[in-house]
């Protein structure tokens, strides 16, 4: 039996085309399901009973659930959401001193590349999310949140490693017969797999594309991000500047500091001839202790970076702490009961 949820709305129209049935009621499922959030045939109250009966024995709508939610000090919440089939993830919700809500999204359970920062890998891997789990972290979230304004897709495991499944969750929320959310307001990040950069270059989409860099080194990046060994940093920088040519569009690259390893004068020297002259904005982000064997970089030395990241005209951020007491923060999710 199929799960709608895993469906685009041109695919249920030829489900319902085979079925004998007018492609009108495929809208209208569609937005009982994506739009107002009905996950019960039975609850769809403009449809004839007997058309309820047949969808009922020919689809399901099983969406993941909510099995705890942590609260941090600084009001970042973290859910745990159990899959159909035991598996258990994390989502986090994020809210800035605007009041913006954004939703942190996985796409594994768990993540086979193993970056020695990141508690994710500590737990292996063990399958894609399919697009109605994708799906249904943003649903489950948003039916006690009406006002979410971002999604970003950097939760447990590589987005681009369910490429297919990722693609078609993001074309279902930005559906107008949808969530009809705005694309603009979706970020997929990756640790940079540049075959699949090129691909999403050429997607005709308007969602922005992070890259996990931390370091411009590649004995220092192969060292925190096994990826590197593959596709090195001159693979990876390629395939950005064919995004950045193809799309016209900034992209955002994501730099973990950590003490005495990437944050030294070097680091940052060479951080600025890779960034120079290209369309991209820089996130410092702080590090979220997972383990002894980093330490989070000293204010002296964010400090440092900013100001000569500045000076050489590359827009820079520092990304504040969130969630990390109830390990919600980048680089702790491992889905822990």
């Amino acid at each position: 039996m199929k799960n709608l949820l895993d469906l685009s709305l041109e695919e249920l129209q030829e489900e319902f085309k085979g079925l004998g049935l007018p492609a009108f009621r495929a809208k209208q499922i569609y937005s009982w399901v994506h739009h107002k959030l009905t996950f019960d045939f039975e609850k769809m109250s403009d449809l004839p009973k007997l058309l309820r009966s047949q969808l009922s024995e020919r689809f399901n709508l099983r969406i993941l659930s909510i099995k705890k939610i942590s609260v941090s000090s600084d009001g970042t919440k973290k859910y745990l959401m159990e899959l159909n089939d035991g598996n258990l993830i994390e989502s986090v919700l994020l809210e800035d001193e605007s009041g913006r809500k954004t939703i942190c999204l996985s796409t594994q359970v768990g993540c086979p590349l193993d970056c020695t920062f990141c508690a994710t890998g500590s737990m292996g891997f063990k399958r894609n999310l399919k697009p109605s789990e994708i799906l249904g972290q943003v649903y489950r979230i948003a039916e006690e949140n009406t006002d979410i304004s971002n999604l970003v897709f950097m939760g447990m495991g590589e987005p681009f490693l369910n490429y297919d499944n990722v693609l078609k969750s993001v074309r279902i929320l930005t559906s107008t017969a949808g969530p009809n959310f705005g694309q603009r307001k979706i970020t997929v990040s990756t640790c940079g797999i540049p075959d699949a950069i090129r691909a999403f270059a050429r997607e005709g989409l308007q969602v922005r594309l992070a890259v996990s860099l931390n370091s411009a080194d590649d004995k220092v990046r192969s060292s925190l991000m096994p990826i590197n060994r593959k596709y090195g940093l001159a693979k990876l920088m390629d395939a950005i500047k064919y995004y950045i040519k193809n799309t016209t569009r900034r992209v955002t690259l994501e730099y973990i500091l950590l003490d005495g390893i990437n944050d030294r004068e070097e680091d940052l020297q060479k951080l600025i001839r890779l960034c120079q002259n290209l369309s991209v904005n820089l996130n410092l982000i702080p590090f979220n202790r997972v383990e002894k064997k980093y330490k989070p970089s000293p204010a002296t030395a964010v400090n440092r970076f900013i100001e000569a990241l500045s000076e050489a005209r590359i827009n820079v951020h520092a990304r504040r702490r969130r969630g990390e007491d109830i390990q919600a923060a980048c680089g702790q999710l491992a889905a822990h009961q």
